[in-house]
C-alpha cells in the first residue's frame, strides 16, 4: 500500500521542534534495527507498532475481500457478523503486539479460541514517523502493564459482507444495493490505547480510502493520533460558518437517532468526523462498544474535539470496565455543550444514566 506517508505530512498539530539535519533522522531509523541507549517512551513504540500492525490487518481485509470467500458466521443473529478478514486481523493484531509488549492488556471485540497464530500474520515492523514525534511529557514514564488496547479487527463488518454481495453477485431480479465502493468507505481497522481509565492515543486504518479513484489511485491510508501531541494522516478541516452537519450509524439507526437528528438541524449526513467534515456524530442507542469508541476517541480528542455519551459522561477504558457502552455516543468537533443542550429528552430517558 502506497501514498500514507506522504500524507502523513497533512498533519492536526504544532510544527514539529526542528531536527537538526537529515542525519539525525537517519540515525533515528538505524537505531529502531541496532537498538540505542534512549529507546522511545514506550507509548510511541506502541504507536508506531500498532500502526504498522493496522497497515498489515488491511492487507488481509483486502485480501479476503479479493477472495470472495468471506468465511461468515452468525455471531447472535443475522446483523450480527463475523469474517475470516475479522478472526486474521484479531489474531494478527493481538499477536504482534503482545510479542512486542508482552506486559499490555489487550481486549478484542471477537471472542476466538487459543491458539497458535501462523508467523505470516506477525508484524515486527515499526513506523519510523511515528518514533520521530516526541511523546508528551505526562506520557514518557509510561510502562506497557500501565495501558489497556481496545481492538476492533474489523468495524464496518455488515459493509463489508454487502460489499461482497454486490461484487460477486452482479445479477440482481430487483434494483441492487449500494455500489461497493459507498459500502466498503465504512469499512475500518481500530486500535485504541488506554490509560488510566482514559484513551490517549489511537490507530485507524481505512483499507478502501480512494477506492473509488481506480486501480491507479493509491488504496488505504491510516490515521493516528495521541492526546498532547495532536493527529495525523488527515487533514482537518471545519465545517463551514453557519452550517451544522451532523452524522449517524448507517447500520444502527433507529427512531431515537432519528429523533435527535431532526432536533439538532441536520443539513446532510456525512460520516468521518474525525476529519473535520461533520460537526457532530449522534448515535443514541446501546449497541456500540468500547473497542468502537477508544481509538476514534483519542483522535477526536488530540485535534480538540469531545466524545461522551448522550447524557455527557466520559467513557472509561479500564481493562475491567463493561464493553458496552449503554448510553449511546456523542461525538462533536466543537460546541459539545450546544449539541448536548439540544438532545431531546425523551432520547436521555430511554438511555440509562450510568
Amino acid at each position: 500500500r502506497t501514498g500514507t506517508r506522504t500524507r502523513q505530512q497533512e498533519n492536526n498539530s504544532p510544527p514539529p521542534l526542528p531536527e537538526s539535519s537529515v542525519k539525525f533522522r537517519e540515525q533515528t531509523r538505524t537505531t529502531l534495527r541496532g537498538g540505542m541507549a534512549s529507546k522511545p517512551a514506550v507509548l510511541m513504540r506502541l504507536v508506531s507498532s500498532a500502526y504498522a500492525v493496522a497497515e498489515k490487518a488491511a492487507t488481509i481485509v483486502r485480501k479476503v475481500l479479493q477472495s470472495g470467500e468471506l468465511g461468515i458466521v452468525e455471531k447472535t443473529g443475522a446483523n450480527d457478523l463475523q469474517t475470516l478478514a475479522d478472526r486474521l486481523v484479531q489474531k494478527s493484531i493481538c499477536a504482534s503486539l503482545s510479542r512486542s509488549f508482552p506486559k499490555i492488556t489487550i481486549i478484542g471485540e471477537e471472542e476466538l479460541p487459543a491458539e497458535d497464530v501462523e508467523e505470516d500474520l506477525i508484524e515486527s515492523r515499526l513506523e519510523g514517523l511515528i518514533l520521530e514525534k516526541p511523546c508528551p511529557d505526562q506520557y514518557a514514564g509510561l510502562k506497557e502493564e500501565e495501558l489497556v488496547v481496545w481492538v476492533d479487527p474489523l468495524d464496518g463488518t455488515k459493509e463489508y459482507t454487502e460489499a461482497a454481495r454486490v461484487l460477486y453477485r452482479p445479477v440482481y431480479s430487483q434494483k441492487p444495493p449500494a455500489p461497493p465502493n459507498r459500502l466498503l468507505d465504512h469499512v475500518t481497522v481500530l486500535i485504541g490505547i488506554a490509560h488510566g481509565g482514559t484513551a490517549i492515543a489511537g490507530v485507524i486504518n481505512q483499507p478502501f480510502y480512494n477506492y473509488q479513484m481506480g486501480a491507479a489511485a493509491p488504496l488505504g491510508r491510516t490515521l493516528w493520533g495521541v492526546l498532547g501531541l495532536g493527529a495525523f494522516g488527515f487533514q482537518l478541516q471545519e465545517v463551514p460558518d453557519g452550517k451544522r452537519i451532523i452524522t449517524t450509524t448507517r447500520s444502527h439507526s433507529n427512531k431515537l437517532v432519528l429523533s435527535s437528528i431532526r432536533c439538532i438541524c441536520v443539513s446532510r449526513q456525512i460520516i468521518q468526523l474525525v476529519e473535520g467534515k461533520a460537526s457532530a456524530y449522534v448515535f443514541a442507542s446501546p449497541g456500540c462498544k468500547k473497542w468502537d469508541t477508544c481509538a476514534p476517541e483519542a483522535i477526536l480528542h488530540a485535534v480538540g474535539g469531545k466524545l461522551t455519551d448522550m447524557h455527557g459522561n466520559a467513557f472509561r477504558y479500564d481493562a475491567d470496565v463493561q464493553h458496552m457502552n449503554s448510553a449511546g455516543v456523542l461525538a462533536t468537533l466543537r460546541d459539545h455543550q450546544y449539541y448536548l443542550n439540544r438532545v431531546p429528552l425523551a432520547v436521555q430517558q430511554a438511555l440509562p444514566s450510568k
